[in-house]
């Protein structure tokens, strides 16, 4: 039996010789509470990133893009202006006008896709190829190459309804300008070349933004909401401990690149409710909510009952009083008492308090004939204090209902003060040493661990206990605990 339910029936044992109230012949039993532990509830914030691979926008791209983007056929009168040479003071022409022909093309290398920030960076390495002919061979098939790199730059943004839009903007730069190097004179076609790649550098533009479109998020995000309706298992056994998570909210706060992979940073807001011993079912699941656009800092938080139950309580007072009553009671104007005990009944009563009932027998040594027998009641309130583990006991109240007049005989052994010091400072215990030994079972049961498509990683920074409290089902002590969790979503396929 877990050591604080031992500690709560030794403890009603000694409320039975700590009696502060006055003796009532035949009193009844004290009612039962019917009133039930609550399930403690609260809510949680768990970080669930959504991982989308950015490769198909490549694949589509490459697909959607023309390896070659421009061309060049174009009859010029004067490739090489006529050469001069002065004398006698006049220029004469030596050599006349050159007209040739210019042909080429730009073609694009591989796409490459990368992350910069929030950024999707698409560089297309871009190659020119141009020559030169002419119809007197001046040009000995000179050909002239250029390079250049366009880079397209795409943000993602989300609608309310999950739904991926884009926006790309492309620019790029000539590391070497297209052109032709004859007789000392460069012959460029720049300008060319970026009057037929602009319309090209729109239609990739509005491909990229049909692309993004197509990432499909809502559907993902559908499935976690769907499958966060769940019922987690905190502790096995001794007791058996359940988590209900039962969402409320997914929170966007954006999202990062990394390699080939989008990221978006979500949460999940859920309410937590733990039970203990009967597994609940899940909770039915609603349709998936609009975003909500707000940054997620993940706060796990969850309420576990410490309950004792009052039934598996009695055996363990009863073995408590037995071996007290190896010794007799010494009482002022009797003397030595011999006590046995027969029965022992413990159960809630209204008011927050623990009734325990005793059935005994006593006899004095100095006495003849049979021994007094009956049943002796008290109740009292369990009291902890704040994060203490401590458990103590006060307000308490002892009855009696015995079957003779020498019944107060009972009575005087339920009100036996002296023994009460000692049996306190024996009996009270801290309780930390159960606590972190709860603790432990939790942080193994939710550290790391696959539940369906759901990765799970938990962390708890801090625990606090609460106030203990009778309720008509057992003694209840709330502990809480505080920390963070991450889920990736692993959705089988």
């Amino acid at each position: 039996m877990h050591k604080a339910a031992i500690l709560t029936a030794t403890m009603a044992g000694l409320l039975l010789v700590a009696g502060c109230s006055q003796p009532q012949a035949n009193a009844p039993a004290p009612p039962r509470a019917t009133d039930r532990a609550p399930n403690p509830s609260q809510t949680s914030l768990i970080a669930v990133p959504i991982a989308a691979d950015i490769a198909p926008l490549k694949r589509a791209l490459e697909r959607s893009v023309p390896r070659t983007l421009w061309t060049i056929n174009r009859r010029e009168r004067a490739c090489v202006k006529p050469q001069r040479v002065k004398l006698f003071g006049e220029e004469l022409k030596v050599t006349p006008p050159i007209a040739c022909t210019i042909v080429g093309q730009v073609t694009r290398g591989p796409l490459r896709l990368r992350g910069e920030g929030r950024d999707i960076v698409i560089d297309m390495p871009l190659t020119a190829t141009v020559k030169a002919r002419d119809a007197d061979r001046v040009f000995k098939g000179e050909t002239a190459t250029a390079s250049a790199m366009a880079h397209a730059r795409v943000r993602i943004d989300l609608t309310p309804d999950w739904r991926t839009s884009g926006t790309a903007r492309i620019t790029y730069g000539w590391t070497k300008a297209p052109g032709i190097d004859f007789l000392g004179r460069r012959v460029t076609f720049t300008e060319e070349a970026d009057r037929a790649l602009a319309p090209v550098v729109r239609d990739i533009e509005r491909q990229v933004s049909t692309e993004i479109s197509g990432l499909n998020i809502r559907a993902q995000a559908g499935d976690i909401w769907r499958q966060a309706f769940t019922v987690l298992s905190l502790n096995r056994k001794n007791p058996p401990v359940w988590l209900r998570l039962t969402p409320q909210r997914l929170l966007y706060g954006g999202y990062r690149i990394e390699g080939q992979r989008i990221t978006l940073n979500l949460g999940l807001e859920a309410i937590g409710e733990t039970f203990v011993s009967g597994q609940p079912a899940p909770t039915p699941p609603t349709p998936l909510p609009n975003l909500v656009r707000e940054q997620p800092v993940s706060q796990f938080d969850v309420r576990v009952p410490v309950v004792a139950d009052y039934a598996q309580l009695e055996p363990v007072i009863l073995r408590a009083l037995v071996k007290r009553s190896k010794r007799p009671f010494d009482l002022p104007a009797i003397g030595a008492v011999d006590v046995t005990f027969d029965k022992v009944i413990a159960y809630g009563t209204p008011g927050n308090r623990v009734a325990v009932g005793i059935d005994l027998a006593a006899r004095a040594r100095a006495r003849s004939g049979e021994p007094t027998r009956g049943r002796v009641w008290l109740t009292a309130k369990p009291l902890t204090e704040a994060g203490s583990a401590v458990v103590r006991f006060g307000d308490i109240q002892v009855t009696g209902d015995t079957n003779a007049v020498t019944g107060d005989l009972l009575l005087a052994i339920a009100q036996r003060d002296s023994f009460a010091p000692m049996i306190a400072e024996a009996l009270t215990q801290n309780l930390t040493k159960d606590l972190t030994e709860l603790e432990g079972k939790i942080r193994r049961a939710t550290g790391e661990r696959q539940e369906g498509a759901f990765y799970i990683r938990t962390r708890i920074d801090r625990i606090a206990t609460g106030q203990i409290t009778a309720y008509g089902n057992g003694l209840y002590m709330p502990v809480r605990m505080v920390g963070a969790a991450n889920v990736v979503y692993r959705p089988q396929r």
